[in-house]
């Protein structure tokens, strides 16, 4: 018995060490949702019957298939965001999905790659 408790002992030990790089612990549940909780401030788990308790967050034990450490919030799954005219007119690069490098006349239906100031997008042209 004392065996089991070193040695869990030493797996917390490598597990916080580890998690230091990351600012995020990312619980996914069976259906696929994210749900990211900051490990920036101290953070408490608590188990409850069939319950985890972290932060303010709460899930079913049943219910998680992942949990782990991400340097990013992962809610949004999609990765879909909404890109503003301003952000195209300000493109600085415009690429299809072949790689050519095209013009903001030239784009037609399809999904383009658009590079600006603010970032890197993919755009949608219905």
């Amino acid at each position: 018995m004392k065996k089991i408790i070193l040695l869990f002992t030493m797996m917390v030990g490598v597990l916080t060490v580890q998690a230091d790089n990351y600012t995020y612990l990312t619980f996914e549940t069976t259906d696929g949702t994210k749900a990211s909780v900051s490990v920036a401030s101290d953070i408490t788990l608590s188990f409850n019957g069939a319950l985890l308790t972290v932060g303010s967050q709460t899930f079913t034990l049943t219910n998680l298939s992942k949990v782990y450490f991400s340097t990013s919030d992962e809610t949004s799954t999609t990765g879909i965001s909404t890109i503003m005219k301003a952000d195209l007119d300000e493109a600085t690069e415009i690429y299809d999905l072949q790689g050519h490098k095209v013009s903001k006349d030239q784009m037609r239906r399809g999904v383009y790659v658009i590079k600006t100031k603010q970032g890197t997008f993919k755009l949608n042209v219905k």
